[in-house]
């Protein structure tokens, strides 16, 4: 079957279908790549991927594209799941015979209620979908497929779980998908050089977090890595495909949770003389910082979240502020940038937990910082926690343009402000003279730097106004 690997245009400028971790439309516009999508692109022989949104591809043309095929795969977001219904309904009323089958998050949490949500899905895969939709498009029967949801008769039928995939040297490389499918630089993350392209060397976390969605709805907490020949096969295919690119992100999960294996991966990289960045944790000790950093690693991706002790262990985070402090300073000693993320709203917090969080981003200084609402998605412990303690409220978690609003509020905190710390933290961080100097100075010998940076501050200031607005309860 011919078919069509699709990420949505659920909103303007929002990428939740691609794989990002906190599905929504950011401050500032940034795409990543769809590599979930990418691996049965390369599996499935008559087939597309097509990225709507970074590629500025509309509904209606998305429509048009949909009835060169027999068989769209739709990867949806909590966020983009109506928009995506409404889609899929009308490639439906334009192209009858067409299948859909929706993957993703949501649809592995609640397949029944998905299917039941509109007749334009054909069926759904729970977790992850590369072998699945590939024995679909080769003519396989959906109930000889494993891990797939589909109605019959009126009746839900679920065959049984697909166990988890562990050869994933055996997939073909997403690197080729690119260059056939996408435009590399229509892809920008504000912390990352461009163009980028971004790919996993594991799959799987067997960190707890409570609030983290992938592992909890759809990657699993088995850890999975590829052979580090394979990774050092697809960076030098890379850079023969894609001669201007100036950096790989390693979009793992938890891309330094094995010391040995990323040790073993670092002496395969090394010799290849590239940069690269990649997700880590704040117990990587300085042997394997030192071993990233000497192999070209230029920056981490460093989930902080808060800086109360007690909120880090309520989530089962696995981490201290004491050993934040001390994973940065061994990092800056070895001369690499992190880009730091937080979490407001996380359980335990407080007005006073907020302001501790805060004081506690000065203290490490991290090169950029990304400030997140917590988003307790179905699925998760999180959203557990806190329907269990009568937190949840009926509110949407996201804006009609996809931005991140609180669905929750705690005694003593409530939804306006949780949306008001954001900013305040933002501002507070930013506005230091140190740190707007660091962003200038970066700016002022470069002339895309120059360009990128007038286009993120246009667009931050802009949701800024907006934020106020809903904060004083205009919006």
């Amino acid at each position: 079957m011919k078919t069509l690997l699709l990420n949505p245009p659920s909103f303007e400028k929002f990428d939740g279908g691609a794989g990002s971790r906190w599905p929504a439309r950011r401050e500032i516009t940034s795409y990543w790549y769809p590599v979930w999508l990418a691996y049965p692109a390369g599996m499935i022989k008559e087939s597309r991927l097509l990225d709507a949104p970074p590629h500025g591809v509309t509904p209606e043309e998305t429509i048009r594209i949909a009835g060169d095929y027999d068989f769209i795969v739709l990867f949806t977001s909590t966020p983009g799941f109506n928009n995506d219904i409404l889609l899929a309904e009308m490639i439906k009323k334009s192209h009858p015979d067409v299948r859909i089958a929706f993957v993703g998050p949501p649809v592995s949490v609640h397949p029944e209620e998905s299917l039941r949500a509109s007749p334009a899905i054909d069926f759904v895969v729970r977790k992850e979908f590369d072998h699945a939709v590939t024995e679909f498009a080769q003519g396989k029967p959906l109930p000889d497929i494993l891990g797939v949801s589909y109605l019959e008769n009126g009746h839900i039928v679920h065959t049984p779980d697909r166990p988890v995939f562990t050869d994933l040297d055996s997939l073909p490389s997403v690197v080729d998908v690119y260059k056939r499918d996408l435009d590399i630089t229509r892809y920008n993350v504000p912390f990352l050089l461009h163009p980028f392209i971004a790919f996993y060397t594991g799959r799987g976390c067997p960190a707890r977090c409570t609030y983290c969605l992938w592992p909890q709805t759809f990657s699993g907490h088995t850890y999975r890595p590829r052979a580090a020949e394979s990774v050092a096969s697809d960076v030098k295919r890379a850079f023969e495909l894609f001669p201007n690119l100036k950096e790989i992100f390693f979009d793992d999960d938890t891309f330094s949770w094995d010391k040995t294996r990323v040790l073993d991966l670092c002496a395969k990289l090394k010799p290849l003389g590239f940069t690269w960045s990649c997700t880590c944790r704040v117990n990587a000790d300085h042997e394997m910082l030192k071993a990233m950093r000497d192999a070209g690693c230029r920056l981490l991706i460093v989930g902080f979240e808060s800086g109360d002790s007690g909120i880090l262990k309520n989530v089962k985070k696995g981490a201290t502020p004491e050993l934040a402090m001390s994973f940065m300073k061994t990092a800056r000693s070895l001369g690499l940038a992190v880009h730091g993320d937080f979490i407001i709203g996380l359980p335990g917090e407080t007005r006073e937990t907020i302001k501790t969080t805060m004081r506690f981003a000065e203290e490490l200084d991290c090169e950029t910082i990304q400030v997140s609402i917590a988003h307790p998605f179905p699925g998760t412990d999180f959203e557990v926690w806190l329907r269990d303690r009568g937190y949840l409220t009926k509110d949407e978690m996201f804006d009609e343009l996809g931005h991140q609003l609180p669905n929750f509020e705690y005694p003593g905190l409530t939804r306006h402000e949780i949306v008001q710390a954001v900013e305040d933290f933002y501002g507070r961080y930013y506005f230091r003279p140190k740190v707007a100097f660091r962003i200038i100075r970066r700016a002022l010998f470069d002339k895309t730097e120059r360009s990128r940076l007038y286009r993120e501050a246009r667009e931050y200031l802009q949701l800024r106004a907006k934020r106020k607005r809903f904060v004083r309860g205009k919006v």
